[in-house]
Formats: structure tokens, sequence, C-alpha cells
């Protein structure tokens, strides 16, 4: 059973509201427990202030300590206070304060609005309270912007109850009872395994890591080894502390959800996969490339163009040679991708690349019928495949013009019958990178073996890379999930 309890700090601060046996005095309960041990409780925290070592902060720390799930949690409380935090990186915020703001307030240099669990008044900056309120679990906020030569975040500061009007007051209302009902929604009966995993997936994601089979196999899988494997997706970000691990099963980027919530999810102490620090290591080819580089591990010929450097990319053909590969660094499944065969073309490439990053990569061409796919978790070779040019073209993926991709075809291997340097090359690759799951793409050209690139979110797909293990791949990606969640039981880092 779950259980909703909302602290206020006086009985007046509730005094708008209808009576409810959920809402309790903050002394209330400082002084006495809530909660049953087999019942999850929530605590909603509406303190007038959360300083430091006042009543609301001991109220989310107590709540804490009584393992009760609590909003804002101490971290949240902490993270307020820091200015720094401030500066928040959100890519579009100019973008939406402009478009918000009325011709009469284009010369505004400051105002606020205020978000009542990730809502506001002001559809469009829906989506901008809600990345605040996911970076801020906090009830009740102002967030403050203020404008120089751009629009910036000046403050995220909690706000009183008592301080709303009256049309403030119906607006907190209506976001308190759509954020209570997803509390509700989902009510849990006592555990029947011993783990819970939630599993962050996309089901609209056109060129998903792993398909719809392969979902219900890690389900399977985990039912196996005494682990609830839950599927959620981008709007559970406040779900996520329910649960012991997390497992990434859509197409991570460090600038998108996927990278909040395993940031988030590393914080909690659960078990992640992908990591934070493997994303942001995996998914920029140029980070990618000078590490290893800084580790003499085998890759094609390489050089990264800068936008404004004309002469070196004029150049290029003399060091690389044609055709050469331009590539954006945050590319995935081919995409950004060009082969040029001449000056004129690798011009024209550059310049649309150009559009969409500062930096490019340029790397050598090497023909290969296929590339090869080295499954690695925990350090360890976990399957073997060959991917094949999609059928008239020098890619695996053919992106159409209308959007669709068609891919060539594979071979799964057992790993013993994977060329040894290859798969050596492959396990001196993620080694740099940490020890999750990763697919290490590779091309052996004669005896030469060089590292194209490290994914840190792997295709798994049912009928690919499990065709020679079976049920055994999803079970072996498990296993490692419960190794690592018994190491943390017993207070041992993974």
């Amino acid at each position: 059973m779950s259980r909703l309890v909302i602290v206020v700090e006086k009985a007046s601060d509730w005094g708008s509201y209808y009576p409810s046996a959920d809402v309790v005095s903050a002394m209330d309960y400082l002084r006495e427990p809530v909660g049953s041990d087999d019942e999850r409780t929530h605590v909603i925290n509406l303190c007038r202030s959360y300083k430091y070592l006042g009543t609301g902060y001991y109220v989310s720390l107590l709540a804490e300590a009584r393992g009760h799930k609590v909003i804002p949690s101490v971290r949240t409380v902490n993270d307020l206070r820091r200015r720094s935090l401030y500066g928040l990186h959100i890519e579009d915020l100019n973008e939406k304060l402009d478009t918000f703001l009325p011709e009469g307030g284009r010369d505004a240099t400051d105002f606020g609005v205020l978000v009542y669990f990730g809502e506001t008044a002001f559809p469009d900056l829906q989506d901008l309270a809600r990345q605040i309120f996911d970076l801020f679990p906090c009830p009740l906020m102002r967030i403050e912007f203020e404008r120089e030569r751009i629009w910036q975040i000046s403050s995220v500061k909690p706000v009183g109850l008592h301080t709303l009007d009256d049309a403030q007051e119906d607006a907190f209302a209506a976001a308190l009872e759509k954020f209570s009902r997803k509390i509700w929604r989902r009510p849990r009966a006592r555990k029947q395994y011993r783990y819970d995993i939630a599993m962050l997936v996309d089901p609209n994601e056109s060129m998903p890591p792993s398909n719809k089979k392969a979902l219900k196999q890690f389900i399977e899988a985990g039912k196996h080894l005494g682990i609830e494997v839950d599927p959620i997706g981008k709007n559970d970000y406040q779900r996520l502390a329910e649960y012991d691990g997390l497992f990434i099963r859509e197409t991570t980027a460090s600038d998108n959800h996927t990278y909040r919530f395993a940031h988030r999810a590393e914080r909690e102490g659960m078990v992640v996969m992908d990591d934070p620090t493997s994303i942001l290591r995996c998914t920029n080819k140029i980070f990618l490339n000078d590490l290893m580089v800084a580790r003499k591990l085998a890759t094609p010929k390489t050089e990264i163009l800068y936008r404004d450097d004309l002469r070196r990319m004029r150049d290029l053909p003399e060091r690389l040679g044609l055709p050469i590969v331009l590539k954006i660094p945050d590319g995935s499944f081919s995409r950004g991708v060009v082969k040029v065969e001449s000056r004129e073309a690798l011009e024209k490439a550059a310049a649309e690349l150009f559009s969409h990053s500062a930096l490019l990569i340029a790397q050598e061409y090497l023909y290969t019928e296929f590339d090869w796919r080295i499954g690695v978790l925990n350090h360890e070779p976990l399957y073997a495949c060959q991917y094949f040019m999609s059928r008239g073209h020098w890619q695996i993926y053919n992106h159409g013009a209308k959007g669709t991709a068609k891919s060539g075809g594979f071979r799964t291997v057992p790993v013993r019958e994977a060329p040894s340097d290859v798969v050596k090359l492959a396990l001196k690759a993620t080694q740099t990178i940490g020890d999750g799951l990763y697919g290490v793409d590779l091309k052996q050209v004669n005896d030469r073996a060089v590292v194209i690139e490290v994914n840190d979110n792997p295709s798994i797909d049912a009928g690919v890379e499990d065709a020679y293990l079976g049920e055994d791949l999803y079970l072996r990606i498990m296993q490692e999930f419960l190794r690592r969640l018994e190491l943390k039981r017993l207070g041992i880092q993974p």
C-alpha cells in the first residue's frame, strides 16, 4: 500500500483547502513517525522555508531517515541554495522566452514565473518548467530570469504556500491533485522480487536499441533471477527513486532526458546501465577519438576539422586521401556521416555539417564488406556480430529521403570464432570507458584491425545479437545487474 502525507508548517497554510486526513503539521510529523513498515509513504513537504536546520529542512531530513519518499529531498534543498547551479544550460531558453514575451515586453530585463509540481500557468513555458522541476523537484517554486545579452536563469527559489493569492491557490490545488494521482497511480503489492529495475524505453523511437521482443526477453530474464524489470518512459522521472536500478534501452545523448535519468539514478545510489560517464564518453566521437589516440589504440587516420580553419580542410585530401568520411560528433545509427569523393563534395558536405556542429571528424575511408561489433560487459566479451553494408550503399544503415532506413544483413558468431585481435582491441577500447555494457565497432582490413567507435547503448535485438546465445544473452546482462545489486546491498562498491 501507499500513503500520501502532506506536511504544512501552520494549520492556517491549508486554510483555503478542504480538510484532509493526509495533511499534518510539521511538528506532528517531526514528533511521531507516520506510516508503517508494510506501506510506502510519500511526503510532500510544504513548509514555509527549507533553510538549513530550519523546520522544513528537518522534515525532509527525517523523512529520508524514515525511508519515506519526500519532495523536496535534502539534496534538492541543498542544490537550491547553490547559486552556481542557476546558470543552467537550456539550449532553447532564449528562443522560448523571446517567443513567450509579448511585443511590449521585448525590452524586459527580468521577470519570473511560479511553478507548481512542474506545472505553470503559461503553456508556452510548460516544457521549460518541467525541465527545471526535473532538476529541482520542489512542490512550489519561482523561477526568475534575467537578461543582459541573453536570457538566463538568475534564481530558482522555493515559495511558501501562504504567499499565494486566490488564482495561484487554485493553480496549485490542480497541480497537487494531478501530482498526487501519479503517486497513487501504481499501487504496488509487497515485493514479489528481490529487486526492481526501471527499464527506460521510448515506444515511439524509430530505431531503438532493442526491439519489442528483446525488451520482453529482458523482463523474462529478470523474473528468472528474482528481478522485476519495469518499462518506464521519460515522463516517469519522479518515480525513478522507487527502483534499485536503471537500464536504459533508448538511444542516449548527453543533452536529453536519458542523461538526466542516468545522472539522477547514479546520485540515488542505483545500479545504472548506461551510467552518465559512459554516456558522456561514448556519445561524442571527438572525445572518443582523443581517448583512443591517447591510449595508442588503432583507429582510422583521423583529423578534427574546425569551422573557421578552411586551409586545413582544403589540404585534407593530401593527408587522408580520397574518399574521405565526414562525421558530426554526436551522430548515431550512421546519421550525420557522409562519404565524399572530391574536393568539391568535401567543401559542400562540410558546409552542411558545420551548420550542426562547430567541429567535425574526418577519417580515411576503409572499405570492408562488414563491420565487426563486439559486445562487452564488465570487461568481458559478450557477443560478436558482423554487420554487412546496406545493399548498394557504403554504410550499414542507408537513411532514405523520406526518413526510412534500410540496413544490411548480419551474422552472429560465437566470440571464440571472431578474430582474436579484433576481440582484444575491443576489450582495450572499453577499458578506457568503464565497466558497463558496450558495443565496439571495428573494421578489419587485411591484418589491420581498427576501432571505429564505442557505443554505450549497443543494439540488442531479438533475432540479431542474440542469434547465437539466445536467452542466455539476456540472462547474462541481468546477472550482472544482480551481482552489482547484491554488492550494493552488502555495502560494497561494485
